[in-house]
Parts: C-alpha cells; structure tokens; sequence
C-alpha cells in the first residue's frame, strides 16, 4: 500500500509540476513582453518589480522543468550520484524563490507608498531606487545561497542532503518557515492592504484621469496578485511548520508515504505562485487583456511578419495614419 501512495505522489509531482512549468513559462514571457513594450508601463516600477519577478519565475520554472525532465527520463534528479549537482540542485532553486517572493513584497511596499496621500511619502521611491533595491537584495540572497552550498552533502541514508546540524536547525527553523513562508506573507498581504485603502481615496485627490486608471489598475492587479500569493504560500508554510514538529520516520512506512503525498500536494499548489500570475491579470483586468492584445498583435505579431517578410508592402499613406493611430490609442488605453 505505501508503495502504491509513494508512485502516485511521483506520478502527481511529476504531472502536475510538468503543466504548471509549460504554462507558468508562456505567462511569465508575456508578462515580460507587456511590461517592457508598452509605453504606460516603461518607467513605472510596479512593472519593472513585476518584470523582474517574471524573468526569476522563467529561470525557476526552466530550472525545475529540468528536473522533471531528468526524473521522467531516469527516474531521479541525479543529487544522489553528483555532488556538485547536488549542491547547486536545492541553492539555485532557492535562490530564484527568495527574489520572486522579495519582488511580490517590493511591489506591495512601492504600491502603498506610491498611492499614499502624503507628498513626502508618495515620492520617497523612485525607479532608480528601486533599480537599487532589487540589486541588493538579489546579490543578498546569492550570497545567501552561495553560502549554503557549503553546508549539502551526498549523506549515504538520505542522499543530497544538509549535512551541519547547525546549518540545519537554521534551514529548518528559519529559512522555510520564515524567509519564504511567513515572512512575505505577512509584509505583502500588509502592504497591499494599506495600498487598497490609499487607492480608494484617490477620486479626492487632483490627479489626471489617466493617472487615476493607471493607479487604480496596477493596484488591483498587485492586490490580486498578494492575495493570490498568501492564499498559495500559506498552506504550504503551515504544512512546513507541522512537518518539522511533527516528523517521521522512514520506520513506518503507511505513515511515511501519506506524508510524502500530502507533502507534494501542498508543493505543487505553492509552485502555482511561479506560473499563476498573467493568468490572475488577464482575467481580473480588462484593461490588461486589451494591453496583451496589443503586444501580441500590433508588436509582437507585426515585427514576426516582417522579418518572415510575409507582410504586404504596398500600404497607402492613409493606411498607415490610420494604423498608426489606432495603435497610439490602443496603447494608451
């Protein structure tokens, strides 16, 4: 029986972590592709926190599409066999965890102090601030890594493993329950509430309505996107905090495997957090399905059939007035 439990928690693991990769992948690229072409976006640094947290969620989902790969082909990650593979296995993929969740609460933060109705705190952020920030914290939590690399080993009874007790109750106690578990929580889901309450009194202030549309909408996306982010994180840190105090052992083996299931489960509605956000803005936000829609099209779709040179080049003066035009209002809007 707990065989049976143990192969359907790989074949969940597997699956299940194969299309949230795919899909996770496409959604972060496009994400990229409208933060970094459209014009309203291009010096605001909600789009470049939202940016950066995409290219980290390309890099982790590549990263882990990897590892799914190596395990459907040979039936394991390969830690257990290379020691250099097993040290940069568990590092790299913290590494791109600590930036996205550092991103998603840059971006609370920078959305609380930029709606908020006193001046000096308003303008206290600007894009070459947070340009700073985000360069700190990712040297932070590469040096952070770099660091654990030191402390894995290929132990003989559990393979790739923490092999310093120190370091240990460290990662136990400190690193999963806290730096990437309830520690974001906490500071995004604050941050975003306060920002919610900023924004509903911006019809009071004199601002130009397209400011207002502006703030409003990134705003709501960066509300959703928080709230998206607690709801996914928070039962996999619970889970992490009663594992660790409630451990067991590879002696009862029923036991064992309903808690590798369980475990992969809440992993697995966790890693949704890499992949899940254009998905939340492309369906809370008219705005931004319209925004998608001009980059694929008019940008993206465009440029492709250039260089394919599939476009006609007879095109009337007028035409391109009229085209021209129309892709100014569709960007503003």
């Amino acid at each position: 029986m707990s065989a049976q439990i143990l192969d359907v928690a790989r074949k969940y693991s597997l699956y299940s972590g194969t299309v949230i990769c795919s899909l996770g992948i496409v959604g972060n690229i496009i994400n990229v592709l409208v933060f970094t072409q459209l014009k309203p976006f291009r010096n605001n640094r909600y789009a470049f926190y939202l940016t950066v947290e995409s290219i980290s969620n390309i890099c982790y989902l590549l990263f882990s599409l990897t590892i799914y790969i190596l395990i459907s082909i040979y039936g394991n990650d390969g830690t257990g066999s290379s020691l250099i593979w097993c040290k940069l296995r568990y590092t790299t993929a913290q590494t791109f965890v600590l930036i996205t969740f550092t991103m998603i609460c840059c971006t609370a933060a920078d959305e609380y102090f930029s709606t908020n109705y006193l001046y000096n705190l308003r303008y206290i952020c600007t894009l070459k601030l947070s340009r700073y920030l985000t360069f700190v914290f990712i040297c932070i939590w590469i040096t952070h890594s770099v660091i654990q690399t030191f402390f894995y080993n290929i132990v003989p009874s559990l393979g790739c493993a923490i092999a310093n007790d120190i370091y240990l109750r460290y990662a136990t106690y400190f690193t999963y329950p806290v730096l990437t578990g309830l520690l974001p929580i906490v500071i995004s889901l604050l941050f975003s509430l306060f920002a919610y309450q900023n924004v509903r009194r911006l019809v009071r202030r004199q601002i130009p309505v397209a400011r207002r549309r502006l703030d409003r909408q990134i705003t709501a996306m960066c509300f959703i996107r928080v709230i998206a982010f607690v709801c996914l994180a928070a039962p996999y840190c619970c889970y992490r905090i009663y594992a660790v105090n409630n451990p067991v052992s590879r002696g009862k083996p029923l036991e064992f495997a309903i808690r590798q299931l369980v475990h992969v489960i809440f992993a697995s509605v966790a890693s949704l957090n890499f992949g899940i956000s254009f998905y939340l803005f492309i369906i809370s936000s008219s705005h931004f399905r319209r925004q998608v829609k001009f980059v694929l099209v008019k940008k993206c779709w465009s440029r492709w059939k250039n260089l394919c040179c599939f476009r006609n080049h007879e095109i009337t003066p007028e035409n391109i007035v009229v085209n021209n035009l129309n892709m100014v209002i569709e960007e503003i809007n």
